[in-house]
């Protein structure tokens, strides 16, 4: 079944993407600090055919990485301990590569500092409530662009 996918960021930025298939299989760790949020997340992912992880904070997903790769980190911005943004910066200094693996499904866009740090980073992102259909877009086109 073939889908389209249109993003359109904080900044104007319009990403456009296709494809015929779904990318299945890879290793996700959800980054959401709400339980039952993390749940809705984890299973519409695993639904997807997908490994989820999921931590409740930052610092908690750092530890993940350092004791397993993944493909895709979807993450909430505001969120105890590390937030989002500071979890995006922990990765650009430990490593660069993860932050092209990100993305955030958050209810904070537009706070102060937050649509800065999301037109600054160009970070892929979709606001809170969201669809299944929202998030399954959102995932397939980071993993596409690996």
């Amino acid at each position: 079944m073939a889908w389209e996918l249109l993003i359109q960021g904080v900044g104007g930025r319009t990403f456009f993407m296709a494809s015929e298939e779904p990318i299945r299989g890879k290793r996700i760790l959800v980054v959401e600090d709400e339980p039952i949020i993390a749940g809705l997340i984890g299973d519409m992912l695993m639904a997807d055919g997908h490994d989820v992880d999921t931590v409740s904070t930052g610092r908690a997903a750092l530890e993940k990485l350092t004791t397993g790769a993944y493909d895709l980190i979807v993450s909430d911005l505001r969120m105890p301990v590390l937030d989002g943004k500071g979890l995006y910066r922990e990765l650009e200094r430990r490593n660069p590569a993860m932050v092209q693996r990100i993305v955030y499904v958050t209810g904070s866009a537009l706070d102060p500092g937050n649509e800065a740090f999301l037109t600054e980073t160009r970070v892929p992102w979709i606001a809170k409530p969201f669809t299944i259909a929202d998030l399954h877009k959102l995932t397939q086109g980071v993993l596409r662009r690996r």
